[in-house]
């Protein structure tokens, strides 16, 4: 069985090397396999929590970014979810540590963000729901989503 170890850093503590593969996995999913060019570095991470799933080897299985959402009070916004190994539930458990770090971190009331449409399903396990008509982004069907943390507790 392969074992991961959670991490959850602010940018300012990740290391040289969890930096390097933080980016060579968003590239190689977000860029690469989607066939997107983009600016995958678009200024947030500097303001963001990275959670991730590291391998014994240093690599990433799986990872998020939490950040506050500039325009709104009491909201955190999730992006950058991906995993490495899909249908192994690392997505799902990294989600919910995720949420639990917005929470935790910044008192969100609510969380943002937006979804590839064909993975819309992964985040209404965890009680996303859909707030907005499918719109592109960057050549992709994309739909905004919620969560609303009120009532949930924090652990």
């Amino acid at each position: 069985m392969k074992k991961y170890t959670i991490k959850e850093k602010h940018f300012d503590e990740l290391t040289n090397a969890e930096l390097y593969e933080i980016m060579r996995e968003r590239v190689a999913v977000f860029v690469v396999e989607q066939k997107c060019p983009y600016q995958e570095l678009d200024g947030k991470d500097i303001d963001s929590y990275h959670l991730f799933m590291q391998r014994e080897d240093g690599s990433i299985a799986a990872y998020l970014r939490v950040l506050k959402k500039k325009d709104e009070t009491g909201v955190a916004q999730i992006g950058r979810v991906l995993t490495t190994e899909r249908g192994s539930g690392l997505g799902g458990a990294l989600l919910h540590a995720g949420v639990l770090k917005a929470q935790n971190e910044y008192h969100a009331d609510e969380i943002y963000l937006e979804a590839q449409v064909y993975a819309v399903g992964f985040y209404q396990k965890e009680g996303f729901r859909v707030v907005s008509e499918p719109f592109l982004e960057d050549g992709i069907p994309h739909v905004q989503m919620r969560l609303s943390l009120n009532g949930r507790s924090k652990g």
